[in-house]
């Protein structure tokens, strides 16, 4: 077996209520000042009432930030930075979507010294060491953010960025499946699938390491098996917990080996117009397995048994069927109708897109991410 090293993984708890412990976990911080942020859809719903209420008969102090819809933005990093240090923070609490976890998890870093979200972008600076105590707690299982060094963000010229460093990952991660049924069927879906092409890519990209493939095959395992259920029943806890933990050992995936093409396309997507994260990421792969696979010395039959179908040669098809099965309707907003492929290959080829294609299992030539941007561009 050829040598490989795994990140560290934060505390995990999982289970079915376990994010009504969350006040346990903050004995011995060093204030009783808490900043929780969190997606505005759970303030809206009142699913943060019972959270932050147990916070407060604690004796802690709440500051909650939930200007957080969409994709995640350097300005709104930038506000929660300028609360937590405002508020001398004992611990940060991370609620919600990626979006919320993608905002929270740098900014409680960033925090701990001088600067702005734009001084480490890229990776332009090391994060300084973060003295806050962090939480974070999923809603959706998709990003696995909870579980990464990375966060990903949108500039103030609409680009989607990245930053990355061992520094925001969090303490404990919580990952409660009741917290996840109030998700509509196509967020179920759409997430769902962001987190099974993780897993895909991290076992069969450049980087994969057998190591690593543990996660990204159990992942790959649990999701397929679960998704449709998860889909058509949301009050399904069994399989809400199935979804909640294979995005989080996606998660994991991802932090150690990357992502690929899928993820090149679903980014450029992004720098464009408005579209769901995990809709121009399924779109992606669907769009570039069987171009990926046509080159597979393995690891893709490896990936294709995980999911419990035959080979690599299967996977095109397997993967459309069970989106068909999943009632994923795979077009891009109407935002796009005035994109051309050109224009999407030119964002592919951004710098900030590098690395997941030189990633990707096969080489990506220009003219291979013409192809490819002219195949998703045509899903308008």
């Amino acid at each position: 077996m050829e040598p490989f090293s795994l990140n560290p993984v934060p505390a995990i708890r999982f289970g079915a209520g376990v994010a009504r412990a969350l006040a346990g976990h903050l004995t011995g911080i060093p204030s009783p000042r808490v900043v929780i942020v969190a997606d505005r859809a759970l303030a809206d719903l009142g699913i943060l009432s019972p959270i932050t209420g147990a916070l407060k008969d604690a004796g802690l102090t709440i500051a909650t930030y939930s200007d957080v819809a969409g994709d995640p933005k350097e300005r709104q990093v930038d506000e929660v930075t300028a609360l937590i240090r405002a508020e001398r923070t004992g611990a940060v609490i991370c609620i919600g979507g990626g979006s919320a976890l993608d905002i929270g998890k740098p900014a409680a870093a960033i925090a701990a010294a001088e600067g702005r979200a734009a001084d480490y972008a890229l990776a332009a600076n090391p994060f300084p060491a973060r003295t806050a105590r962090m939480i974070c707690i999923p809603t959706t299982a998709g990003t696995g953010s909870e579980l990464s060094a990375t966060a990903i963000f949108s500039n103030a010229a609409g680009k989607k960025l990245w930053f990355w460093g061992q520094e925001i990952k969090p303490d404990l991660v919580l990952l409660d499946p009741e917290l996840t049924v109030s998700l509509p069927p196509n967020l179920t879906a759409w997430t769902g699938c962001d987190a099974f092409t993780h897993a895909l890519e991290a076992c069969t990209n450049r980087n994969r390491t057998p190591g690593n493939d543990f996660y990204a095959h159990k992942a790959l395992s649990l999701i397929t098996g679960a998704l449709e259920q998860a889909v058509a029943d949301g009050s399904d806890l069994d399989a809400r917990g199935a979804m909640l933990l294979g995005s989080a050992y996606a998660g994991i995936a991802i932090d150690n080996c990357g992502t690929a093409v899928a993820h090149n396309i679903s980014h450029a997507l992004a720098g464009l117009a408005p579209v769901h994260h995990g809709l121009a990421t399924l779109i992606g792969l669907e769009e570039s397995l069987a171009w990926c696979v046509a080159v597979d010395t393995g690891p893709f039959d490896a990936a294709a048994r995980a999911c419990g179908w035959a080979s690599a040669n299967e996977l095109p098809d397997r993967y459309s069927e069970w989106l068909d099965r999943c009632g994923i309707h795979r077009r891009l907003p109407e935002a796009f109708a005035g994109i051309d492929a050109t224009t999407l290959a030119t964002e592919m080829r951004r710098e900030e897109n590098a690395p997941m294609r030189a990633a990707t299992a096969r080489d990506v030539t220009d003219g291979d991410i013409d192809m490819l941007a002219a195949r998703v561009i045509a899903r308008v």
